[in-house]
């Protein structure tokens, strides 16, 4: 690829993906509802918050809605965007669409995992979870920025 800056050609992967997004949900207005996964890349298990791929010609929002019920059993309510990111911008075409929303305890649902998906949902206090995040025991980069997002932009 040709750098833009001065012209050099160099070698370079980028990976297309489809982007992704993600919803910081929150139940009773007390709770955050995170999913707990293997991750190949670390070879370890990540907490995170729940999200996927956006399917082909996919609204974000409708995403975000399908990924909290199959992931979580839990149905979205009121859909509010917190923004988004490139996923990778270093190596991927990618953007992850960050999502808040509020849920009901009695509005679950069975789940749906793909075939990869081997989740534990985990429910955590608003309160431990703004302390995991400066602490740092979030792992997983768009965990990380949904939740500065939440706890520092609109909500």
């Amino acid at each position: 690829m040709e750098n833009p800056r001065n012209g050099i050609l160099a070698p370079r992967v980028v990976l297309n993906s489809r982007d992704a997004v993600n919803v910081v949900a929150v139940v009773d207005e007390t709770q955050m509802v995170f999913v707990k996964q293997f991750r190949f890349g670390t070879q370890n298990f990540t907490l995170e918050i729940p999200g996927g791929l956006i399917d082909e010609g996919e609204d974000p929002k409708v995403a975000g809605i399908r990924e909290l019920r199959e992931e979580t059993g839990y149905k979205a309510g009121d859909m509010l965007p917190l923004g988004k990111i490139a996923s990778n911008p270093v190596y991927m075409d990618a953007y992850v669409f960050h999502y808040q929303t509020t849920c009901a305890a009695l509005l679950r649902s069975e789940t749906e995992f793909d075939e990869g998906e081997d989740i534990e949902i985990v429910l955590l206090p608003i309160e431990k979870v703004q302390e995991m995040l400066y602490s740092g025991k979030f792992d997983h980069p768009h965990t990380i920025s949904a939740l500065m997002y939440y706890f520092h932009g609109v909500h």
